[in-house]
């Protein structure tokens, strides 16, 4: 029997097709996944170990390659630090103060020992600060703490081998700073060695021991009471010379005063006989001046009445023409008035006789400053208004005719 396998060579085929598609997508979703938990691995990386990190201003870095021991320092800004390949340690440049605690009281943990055995506390600070060029030397040699490791240790021993060469006294008060530059040259060469530079030590409070404080306040105070009763002593003392200071004074000044009174006295003696000596010829001079004086003054009285005299006579002289001068001039004045009012009054008598007319401006302006409405009836004649003031004109005259006859 012949039975055709393509049918079943094809169903072959395309189910070996679907395997390959269904190993693919597998072979692509599995390439995916590691993709995407490799780039999760790296941003949690990222995230929990950021490669940059920031160095604020004031500070200075040093970044160390854990395979090679390199170093390299770095400023202020972004500094790249990749993940256990690189260690990235900060410095700040800012000077820093150490102050050692277990030394400040004499019945402390760890108190200062002087050169007698006795516990004292000292406030003590010691400023210093990193060097930057040596910042590189202190990141791979020294440790993190550089307060509580390196400075704090180095200032103990210092200080306290310093403090043990010297007495209570001497550190409390009169050795000070001396102690004190003893304990900076050494320190800043000791520290100087491991980059760190130190500024300044300044010595505060001293603690003294109860004991040693009582027995320094018996002291002081018993030097105080010497030394007042030999300040005491001594004032008296000098009370006693200036007193015996004074009554010498005082007796030169006596007897200085006793003499010049005597010698004041018969220098006015002599004084007064020598002016009498002179006095009386001034006096006779007095006299004769004085008299000399009343005869001028008697001849310039005389002299002044006589020209006082003279002076009325003239003014008296003077007065009489100026009254005739001003008569003649009143006369001549009248004279010319006169003349002048008689043409004025002969020329408006012309006028008026030419002109009638003229009458009645000439009343009405001599009234105006009495008079100010004049109330006349008009004539029944026709002629001028107030011809009743001025009277009748003859009869059988015209005005005109006589205009004409005195023109």
């Amino acid at each position: 029997m012949n039975v055709s396998l393509t049918p079943l060579t094809d169903a072959l085929n395309r189910a070996l097709a679907a395997m390959r598609e269904v190993v693919r997508h597998l072979v692509s979703a599995r390439r995916m996944l590691i993709t995407a938990g490799i780039a999760a691995a790296g941003a949690w990386m990222l995230i929990e170990h950021p490669p940059v990190e920031s160095v604020p201003a004031g500070d200075i870095a040093v970044r160390t390659n854990q395979l090679t021991g390199d170093a390299t320092v770095l400023g202020e800004g972004p500094a790249l630090r990749l993940p256990a390949l690189h260690e990235l340690r900060r410095f700040t440049l800012r000077d820093r103060v150490v102050r050692p605690a277990g030394g400040r009281e004499a019945t402390g943990p760890a108190p200062f020992q002087s050169v007698e055995g006795l516990s004292i506390g000292v406030d003590l600070s010691v400023r210093y600060a990193v060097d930057p060029a040596k910042v590189a030397q202190i990141a791979r040699k020294l440790p993190a703490d550089l307060d509580g490791e390196v400075v704090e240790p180095a200032v103990q021993a210092v200080t306290y081998k310093t403090f043990a060469r010297y007495t209570v006294r001497e550190i409390f008060s009169s050795k000070r700073a001396e102690i004190q530059q003893a304990i900076e040259t050494e320190l800043r060469g000791k520290l100087g060695a491991d980059g760190i530079l130190l500024k300044s030590v300044q010595i505060g409070k001293v603690d003294l021991p109860a004991d040693y404080r009582r027995g320094m306040d018996r002291l002081l105070s018993e030097e105080l009471e010497a030394e007042k009763m030999r300040y005491t002593l001594e004032l008296k003392e000098k009370q006693v010379k200036q007193t015996e200071l004074e009554a010498l004074a005082d007796k030169a000044r006596r007897e200085t005063a006793a003499a010049a009174s005597a010698s004041e006295q018969v220098i006015a003696a002599r004084a007064q006989e020598e002016a009498m000596r002179h006095v009386l010829p001034f006096k006779q001079k007095q006299i004769e001046q004085r008299q000399l004086e009343a005869e001028a003054e008697k001849g310039a009285r005389i002299k002044q009445a006589e020209a006082s005299a003279q002076a009325r006579r003239i003014e008296a002289a003077g007065e009489a023409e100026s009254r005739q001068k001003l008569a003649d001039a009143e006369v001549y004045r009248l004279d010319r008035v006169g003349k002048v009012n008689t043409e004025q009054m002969a020329r408006e008598g012309a006028l008026l006789s030419r002109h009638p007319l003229l009458i009645q401006k000439t009343v009405a302006d001599k009234l105006s400053d009495k008079v100010q409405v004049i109330i006349a009836p008009p004539g029944t004649d026709g002629r001028f208004i107030a011809s009743g003031l001025i009277g009748k004109m003859p009869e059988g005259r015209d005005p005109a005719a006589s205009e004409e006859g005195g023109q």
